[in-house]
């Protein structure tokens, strides 16, 4: 049987039981398979990163760690009827076992969280408990954040080539225009072309500086049912570019579901370039963008080698050399790019990874296209159909 408690105490150990809690001002070890439970506050003001067993969080009192040095657990477990904050962050080790009660940490301190180090993972997350607040990892390749808000687990996955050395994420339940936990406003209405809407009632941060795909999921609660002609097939993963001040696109890679449950997986990108994460969709020619803007040029493309409409001819490009061109398709995916365009797109892709064979050509259908003449100093768009 493992003992329940088993603590040594190094060289100047100081650990004192007061009304408030649990504090330690000198080395603070628990050995092996040793449990210690806390029923109380911990103020960490000395090293406690020597554990090799358990430390639990448990009663119905909520509990607040804090001090000046971060403790560092091998095992934690939270079953509480309340709540543990994080004052100062957290590291495990080893594993972290939800069953009861979340980990709150302060939302406008990304670096005050649950840090998951090297090896940590964890296990039991649900609705009952998870992170309520920030969560960290530290040099993985793919990873699940067990985070939500006070009602929901709402979980993002990133997935990376090579190992990202450090990653902090949170989510939130709030609108992106105005959200109450954190200070930035993320404004839906400030978008580019390509997207129709942006949704009002979610986002994820995610902070990194290592190229990642993310999964993100929607649900009931999310209500992009709302969104005027939404569908699944039109939902895309959009950021806050932290350039522009505004959303764009970040593509999906691959989708499943229906447009009350599902997920989508985005494009690879820099994690670090986005201040907030949501979904969106991709505007239709019936969508009032289009309506409001007539003189937009929409263009038909048939590339059956009759000699008419067989390429993409845009009027006026020939007036600035420099220029390039982008087409993208109804679920935001970059499917052609050209720096100095010269008429060459026939209807055959030449990037996206949702292409499974390029030289077979696109599927018919209704795409998306973005300008820029650089001579000029413009930049319009439009939209083109597609006809095989």
């Amino acid at each position: 049987m493992k003992p329940f408690l088993h603590i040594a105490f190094l060289f100047s150990v100081s650990v004192a039981f007061a009304q408030e809690g649990l504090y330690n001002s000198g080395n603070f070890t628990v050995h092996n398979d040793a449990q210690v439970g806390l029923h109380t506050n911990l103020i960490n003001d000395a090293n406690f990163d020597q554990t090799t067993g358990l430390v639990g969080f448990y009663g119905n009192r909520p509990i607040t760690v804090t001090g000046s040095i971060p403790p560092t657990f091998w095992d934690t477990e939270i079953l509480m009827d309340n709540n543990v904050f994080l004052d100062i962050p957290l590291m495990v080790r080893n594993n972290v076992n939800f069953i009861l009660g979340d980990f709150l940490t302060p939302t406008n301190t990304p670096t005050v969280n649950l840090n998951f180090m090297e090896d940590g993972f964890f296990g039991g997350e649900s609705d009952d408990s998870k992170v309520t607040g920030f969560a960290e990892v530290n040099n993985r390749n793919v990873f699940s954040f067990p985070v939500g808000d006070a009602e929901q687990l709402r979980p993002l996955t990133f997935n990376a080539q090579g190992t990202v050395p450090q990653a902090i994420c949170a989510y939130f339940f709030e609108n992106p225009s105005a959200p109450t936990s954190i200070s930035q406003t993320f404004d839906v209405e400030e978008k580019v072309n390509n997207i129709g809407t942006v949704t009002d009632r979610e986002f994820w941060i995610l902070q990194g500086n290592t190229p990642v795909q993310v999964t993100i999921s929607w649900n009931t609660r999310s209500s992009l049912i709302t969104i005027p002609n939404a569908t699944v097939e039109s939902i895309i993963v959009v950021g806050w570019n932290k350039s522009s001040n505004q959303w764009v696109v970040i593509g999906n890679t691959a989708y499943s579901g229906d447009i009350t449950n599902g997920f989508v997986t985005s494009e690879t990108f820099v994690p670090n370039d986005y201040a907030a994460i949501t979904f969106g969709t991709v505007p239709l020619p019936t969508d009032t963008f289009a309506v409001n803007n007539p003189t937009l040029g929409n263009y038909f493309l048939s590339p059956n080698g009759d000699g008419t409409n067989d390429f993409l001819v845009i009027d006026g490009m020939e007036e600035s050399p420099n220029n390039s061109l982008r087409i993208f398709n109804r679920y935001g995916q970059k499917v052609f790019e050209k720096i100095n365009y010269t008429n060459e797109f026939r209807g055959v892709a030449n990037t996206g990874s949702m292409v499974p064979n390029p030289a077979n050509g696109l599927p018919e259908g209704v795409y998306f296209y973005l300008v820029t003449l650089d001579d000029l100093g413009l930049e319009y768009n439009g939209f083109l159909f597609l006809d095989k």
